[in-house]
């Protein structure tokens, strides 16, 4: 099993900044073996894809929604995933999750998400 606990999550205004975290565990999870992923649902709305980054650390894919606002990283000593969001935009609000696959070695473009987070409300006022 894989537990994944996400926050970082709160209210800031149009053009402000949120870092949230993603602190995973589990014995069968890895970050040298496991790609990982945000997704965000917003409410009325399906839940959305927006970042992933391999397994490698180094390639990552963005939702054209994100991209070049968020970014996503880890620091695979303290076994965290991070989304730092710049720019925001009341667009943005929504409960986000983090996630990662049961399969090892996915593309970063295509996390499904198989174990997923409780999620972080992110409120951003106009």
């Amino acid at each position: 099993q894989v537990q994944l606990v996400e926050s970082g999550g709160g209210l800031v205004q149009a053009g402000g900044s949120l870092r949230l975290s993603c602190a995973a565990s589990g014995r069968t999870f890895a970050f040298t073996t496991h790609t990982t992923g945000w997704f965000r649902q917003a409410p009325g709305k399906e839940r959305e894809f927006i970042a992933g980054l391999s397994w490698t650390g180094s390639s990552t894919y963005y939702a054209d929604s994100v991209k070049g606002r968020f970014t996503i990283f880890r620091d695979a000593a303290k076994s965290t995933l991070y989304l730092q969001m710049n720019s925001l935009k009341p667009e943005d609000t929504a409960v986000y999750y983090c996630a990662t696959d049961k399969a090892t070695f996915v593309p970063p473009s295509l996390v499904r998400g198989d174990y997923w987070g409780q999620g972080t409300q992110v409120t951003v006022s106009s």
